[in-house]
């Protein structure tokens, strides 16, 4: 195996300097999408304490244990919580996976919120959020969101900002903190290279796997909320 490797590495200094430059510049190719999210977003993440106020809080999947939300989730939950309670948003969208009968993200979600004190009429549910720019893409084609604040980690929210906004949706992000542990550094793995994905998606705008028909569900938890709905969801 090693004389294999030996026999194909360039025999040259010109073959080995063409070599560290082609590496190089494959990686700054490979980094290029997430400079894209970082720079087309850093004005957008802040924190439940400054966040401008929308008329919805968009509160993506995270996975369940057991049925139950994650502690990721929880934890985007909770700063959703926070986000209603204060009034900074009035109604939220919770979107996940409901591919398959025993995995139910949406319900688990809205389950948890209920329970923390955020009334069922004003929490929506989005069974068709199988990934960021499914989400995205039918928060504004389905559910009609014009403006929203999005929930999400610090690794996923600049991704969630960029796709949300290719979608048409004038959003800001809360990017709740965690124990930068294990966990955190294969999230932030994982978004390097979800990057490539989100700038296809952001450039050609596919439909997402499941479209289906246009739902008032927000704009009935938005009417009679206490301030003026902006119509359609927040269009502002």
């Amino acid at each position: 195996m090693l004389r294999w490797a030996r026999v194909r590495l360039p025999r040259t200094r010109q073959g080995r300097r063409r070599a560290v430059w082609a590496a190089v510049l494959v990686c700054v190719v490979a980094l290029l999408p997430a400079t894209w999210l970082r720079l087309s977003t850093d004005d957008r993440v802040r924190t439940v304490a400054d966040v401008p106020s929308a008329p919805v809080g968009v509160v993506f999947g995270a996975g369940l244990w057991n049925g139950e939300p994650s502690p990721y989730l929880a934890h985007r939950l909770d700063a959703a919580v926070r986000l209603y309670r204060g009034g900074t948003v009035r109604a939220l969208l919770v979107t996940g996976d409901n591919s398959r009968h025993d995995y139910d993200e949406p319900d688990a979600m809205r389950a948890y919120l209920v329970k923390h004190g955020v009334p069922d009429r004003r929490i929506v549910r989005d069974y068709a959020g199988f990934d960021t720019w499914d989400s995205c893409s039918r928060a504004r084609r389905v559910f009609g969101v014009h403006r929203a604040v999005l929930v999400s980690q610090g690794f996923h929210i600049r991704r969630a900002l960029a796709l949300c906004g290719a979608a048409g949706i004038d959003a800001y992000g809360v990017a709740v903190d965690e124990p930068h542990d294990a966990t955190w550094d294969f999230g932030g793995l994982r978004e390097t290279m979800a990057a490539s994905k989100a700038a296809l998606d952001a450039a050609f705008r596919p439909d997402p796997r499941f479209l289906g028909p246009r739902e008032r569900g927000v704009d009935r938890a938005l009417a009679g909320s206490g301030a003026g709905s902006g119509g359609g969801g927040g269009a502002g």
